[in-house]
């Protein structure tokens, strides 16, 4: 009799207890095993590249030097056949869609039950995917209404980068030298997500972006 290995699992996250926490979750269960842990998109890219038997990654969508959902679209160019799922804090609203355009299979949000983490990657892994019952009516909705779920929904995923670090209180500065864009594209960045939003002026739209970043926490 022929015992199936478990499945290899990468997880993408920057904070270690997270880390930890998420390892010992999974590894409850006989059929799935851990075999690489990374803090940024860098080293988790880098294990996708070396580690060809991997079977999924689990990336949390804030990362030190990358967005989870640049990681996502790497994946996608280097390993087509990686299965990704997304665990994070942030609002699912905003980025479930992003995920699955990404290239992502399926976004879990970081204070659901355990048992909704496993049930995630059990979907996923059997070739499916996954999003809370909410999210899957939401984006059924959009497809037959031509909806979006909120105005920060509409923002391209550079303009949502940019949007969360003036929430973070980031400068134009230093926002450009994080997502290795010139300032002037920053401010063209601005300009775009002012007139999505629909915020009348400068500090209108920083206001508005530090409000949405609170209540992602």
């Amino acid at each position: 009799m022929t015992t199936e290995a478990p499945s290899r699992i990468l997880i993408v996250d920057d904070h270690p207890v997270m880390r930890l926490g998420l390892k010992s979750l999974v590894e409850v269960e006989s059929n799935l095993e851990v075999v690489a842990e990374a803090g940024t998109a860098t080293k988790g890219l880098e294990y996708v590249k070396n580690l060809p038997d991997l079977d999924l990654a689990i990336i949390d969508v804030a990362l030190p030097d990358r967005s989870g959902l640049e990681l996502l679209k790497d994946i996608r160019i280097e390993r087509p056949d990686l299965k990704c799922l997304v665990i994070s804090s942030h609002d699912e609203d905003v980025y479930a869609e992003r995920v699955l355009r990404a290239g992502g299979r399926g976004y879990v949000m970081k204070d659901k039950a355990p048992e909704q983490l496993i049930e995630a990657i059990t979907q996923v892994l059997g070739g499916g995917v996954f999003l809370s019952p909410a999210m899957t009516t939401q984006l059924m909705e959009q497809f037959a209404g031509g909806k979006y779920g909120s105005a920060v929904s509409t923002l391209t995923d550079r303009e949502l980068e940019v949007f969360r670090a003036m929430g973070e209180g980031k400068s134009s500065r230093e926002i450009a030298g994080a997502l290795n864009i010139s300032i002037r594209t920053v401010d063209a960045h601005r300009t775009h997500i002012k007139e999505k939003l629909g915020v009348g002026d400068a500090a209108e739209l920083t206001y508005f972006a530090i409000r949405w970043v609170e209540s992602q926490v």
